[in-house]
């Protein structure tokens, strides 16, 4: 009998949409979990309530303050992968080092093999048309993050490309996203 390097209980998998504030993470992760049939999560839920301040202060946050809210993050994907669920979550992920912690929310993961899986999808849009949402956004007080803090979340976004991260151009229509999403994630986790 062959060895396989997944183990038969780890069948789930997580797409995590990922960009930076107005790229459109929500909209699309919640299109495409119910094209799939599978729970959508936003990152944003599970910030502690002092990250949250600080953002709607304007203030950005640090590595100190990322880190649990990412390892609480990686744990719910863990608990989701291991009981052979699909889960697709919003979060801006920004760095590498951000996403290699997500990726380790499958048990079989090698650091730096970028081999999970824990699946990204960066939703590229430009700073001015996310400047105009996030805009639209504040208007409606639909967000906590204030537009003046987009700068620092570019600033922030690294995208090595040894990752194997789908980019697809978030200003197209929602639905050509998720059209596009769905033609392409047999490739993403083959």
């Amino acid at each position: 009998m062959g060895s396989d390097s997944k183990s038969s209980s780890t069948t789930g998998k997580a797409i995590v949409i990922m960009g930076v504030s107005g790229a459109g993470k929500s909209t699309i992760g919640e299109m495409l979990a119910r094209v799939l049939s599978c729970d959508f999560l936003d990152a944003d839920d599970f910030h502690p309530q002092a990250n949250k301040e600080k953002m709607h202060q304007g203030i950005p946050l640090t590595d100190e303050d990322r880190n649990p809210w990412l390892e609480r993050l990686r744990d719910v994907l863990r608990e989701r992968i291991t009981n052979g669920t699909t889960v697709i979550l919003g979060c801006s992920a920004l760095r590498k080092g951000y996403r290699e912690i997500l990726r380790f929310a499958d048990p079989n993961y090698e650091s730096g093999s970028y081999t999970s899986l824990v699946k990204f999808i960066l939703l590229d849009v430009q700073a001015e048309v996310l400047v105009a949402r996030l805009k639209e956004r504040a208007a409606q007080g639909k967000h906590f993050m204030p537009a003046s803090l987009l700068q620092s979340q570019l600033d922030l976004l690294a995208i090595d490309d040894s990752e194997g991260i789908l980019k697809v151009d978030g200003t197209l229509s929602p639905q050509a996203i998720v059209n596009y999403i769905l033609n392409t994630l047999q490739q993403l986790y083959n």
